[in-house]
Formats: C-alpha cells, structure tokens, sequence
C-alpha cells in the first residue's frame, strides 16, 4: 500500500520535473489533492508546449531559419518537415544493443506507414494476430492492407506452421491474454519471419519488452516495436501526440544485407512521407531520458498496476455477474457489464453519467478515452473478440486508500444503475 504521504511526495516530484524542464520556471502553489495535481501537470506541459512555439518560431514547415531545433534532450534538422524530419535524441526504451527510431504523429499512424512500407517489400504475407489485440490494428489490416492475410485469431499457434504463405509474421499485442504472449515467446524454431510488437499498454521499460527482444535475438527473427506515446510516456498529461516504430538490430545491423526487410526503414520513411504522418517537434516531451523521468514513470506504473489488483479483487465479489474482464495482462483498466448486454450508444452514456456523478460528488474521475491519468477514466469498450460492449474503467495512479474508495463507489453506483435492469 502506498500511504497518502509517500503520493504526495512522488507528485510533487513530477511537478518538479516539469516545471524545471522550463526555461523559467512557474511559481506554483503546493498541491494537496489529486485534483490540484492534475490541472498543475496540465498546466505545466501546456506552458512546455508553448514556450517551444515560442523558441522556435522560425520552425516553419518550410525551415526558412536554416537553424537546428530542440525539445529538451531532442535534437530536429530537415528542410521540409513533413517529408524529411530527422529527429535525434534519448530512446523511451530501456534497450541493449543498437536500434533505428522512426518517429510518427500517433501510433496508429506508425501501424499504418508499417503495414504499407511492408506492401513494398513482400506481396504477400500471413499475420497472426492473437485474441484481445487493438481492434483498430485489425480493422486496418483487413480494411487497408490487401498484402496481408490475418489467420484465424483462436487458431493454436502450433498450427502456424502449416500456413501456405512465403511470408509469416507475427503480431504481439500488449493488449492481448498473457496466455497469448506467453505462448509466442516460449517456443524454438519460430516459423515466422518477422515479429511485430505493440507495446503501447507497457510501460517503455517493461520486462516484457525486454523479453520479446531477447527473444528474437535467439531466434534470430527481425523485431520491429510500435508504441503511442501519448498515453504511458508523458507522466499523465498527454503532452501530445507521438507515436513511433523502433527497429532492434542484430549484429548485421538495421539494414543487413540479404533479408527481405533490409530496406524496411528506408519504405518506412518514404510512406510516412506519403501519407503526412511525420510528428511535431513541439510534441516530444522535453522531460524524457533523465534518470528522474525513468524513475518516476515506473514508480507511477507500478502504482497503477497494484490498484488494478486491488480492484480487480473487490469488484469481482462485489459485482457478481456485472463484471466483464479485470484481469488484462497490462494491469491497466477493467470493464464491467450491465444486468442486460450494452450497445455502443448505452455503454457511452453509462460511462459518461457514471463519471458525472461520481465527479460531482469530488472524486477523481473523468470520461476520457484514454489511460494512464492521475484520475479514473471512464468510456465505452469493444471487446475485440466477441464485438460486445463494456464499459471501461482506466485505473488511475491515486494512493491506495483514495483508489479503494473510489472502486466501492464505483460499485455502488454500477449496482444501482446498470445491476437493477436485471429486476425488470
């Protein structure tokens, strides 16, 4: 358990770190709530953002000053930056070896400039996409992306095998069971030829990371990483949209002669080019690659996925057959259910007047599409698998007995509201 003291110091060093990361820090008041916490960090990466506009003015896509630009630790040189943005600076990752970063403006945009560089290259490949994994990352794929054929999702991966493509890959999802990363990774002479791993659910330094490299090491299969770094990334603020694709090199190097993939970052940049998807400067948080950045972010992940626990273990009794998932491997939401199965439309206004309703009576909830917040979240879920609908509880990084507090609210009002259909 994490007493209220112990949080209050640990927010207080994230205030610290953003206000430092300014030329001229603010003066601000001490924060003794969550919810002071929260408008200060936003307040802060706003005023981060705007002092980069600021500084670098004459940035303009066409880079009339000739001059190079900083984030913090970031470095930026092109002459037209949607086509040509070179960006240099400390890796999210906490990565042995050498590695390629190719920086996009979202994660789905990474996904996207992926799969049509990989259109490039090969004209045809299978794709295992395990159970639970991003329904956007699905819908593109068999929307979008005709070169690529997703086998089916509850076939055993033993059967892999026997697919009848040249071209086999793999696709790890940080969203997915643990039962299907497990299996990807504890089997020998993989008969894959490239793995791809989204990695937005994890934190940047996670053990898992490190263990699908490892593991693609041994097997001597190519690795490439997508990630958002809008949600884990930025100490729960947002501080703006960025997504990227790593390639992990062997000892041949990134563009190792004689593989299919050698000229994979080359097509990579040539369709991010294409499509526009190139990030902006003033989104790279200027905080990120110091000592006290990586501490306090798995200090703060740790904090989220104990309050998961915690309340994945109370609503399961105190919500008998209004719970969906609590268990997702990333430890990073929960869904429930309602006494009759929810539409999109009913999941959305449940979650909307949940979060209302509990924020009026000043606690610290929000609805908001997205994870990794100082506050619960609230928003409607599609279950990938099943194409039901929950309603998602993104669990906050709060001191345990206000998070405990807020779970039984949040049962409460979950029995009251969506658990009495069943009386009907």
């Amino acid at each position: 358990m994490e007493t209220s003291e112990a949080y209050l110091e640990r927010k207080r060093d994230e205030i610290r770190l953003l206000n430092n990361s300014l030329t001229t820090p603010l003066t601000l008041k001490d924060p003794r709530s969550p919810s002071e916490f929260v408008r200060q960090k936003f307040r802060l990466t706003a005023a981060l953002k705007a002092e980069h506009v600021l500084g670098d003015w004459t940035a303009t896509e066409t880079d009339w000053a000739g001059a190079q630009h900083r984030s913090g630790p970031f470095e930026f040189t092109y002459d037209y930056q949607r086509a040509d943005l070179d960006v240099r600076g400390p890796s999210f990752y906490e990565l042995n070896g050498t590695h390629e970063t190719v920086y996009t403006g979202s994660g789905m945009a990474a996904i996207a400039a992926l799969l049509f560089a990989l259109a490039r290259l090969i004209d045809h490949a299978d794709v295992v996409l395990p159970p639970g994994a991003y329904g956007e990352t699905q819908e593109l794929i068999e929307g979008y992306a005709r070169h690529l054929t997703l086998t089916t999702r509850d076939r055993p991966l033993a059967e892999t095998s026997a697919l009848g493509s040249l071209c086999r890959m793999l696709w790890i999802d940080s969203s997915s069971p643990d039962s299907s990363f497990e299996a990807a990774i504890h089997r020998g002479n993989s008969p894959f030829d490239l793995v791809i791993f989204d990695t937005t659910c994890l934190c940047a330094s996670s053990g898992r990371v490190r263990r699908v490299a490892e593991w693609a090491e041994r097997e001597n299969l190519p690795l490439v990483l997508v990630r958002s770094h809008t949600k884990l990334d930025s100490l729960g603020a947002e501080y703006g949209r960025l997504g990227s694709v790593v390639f992990i090199c062997d000892k041949s190097g990134c563009r190792a002669p004689k593989s299919r993939f050698e000229n994979l970052p080359t097509e990579m940049r040539n369709a991010l080019r294409l499509f526009g998807g190139a990030p902006l400067p003033a989104h790279f948080p200027p905080y990120v690659g110091t000592t006290a950045y990586r501490e306090l972010t798995r200090k703060r992940m740790a904090a989220i996925i104990r309050n998961s626990r915690r309340s994945s273990r109370y609503l399961a009794t105190s919500l008998p057959g209004l719970t969906a998932e609590l268990r997702f491997s990333h430890g990073l939401y929960v869904t429930l259910q309602g006494a009759r199965p929810l539409s999109e439309s009913t999941a959305r206004k449940a979650a909307a007047a949940m979060s209302d309703d509990l924020g009026r009576a000043g606690l610290p909830i929000r609805h908001a599409g997205s994870f990794g917040f100082d506050f619960a979240a609230t928003e409607w879920f599609r279950e990938p698998a099943t194409g039901r609908y929950f309603v998602r509880i993104s669990v906050p990084d709060l001191h345990t007995a206000l998070w405990d507090d807020l779970t039984r609210a949040i049962a409460e009002w979950w029995t009251a509201h969506e658990g009495r259909q069943g009386e009907a």
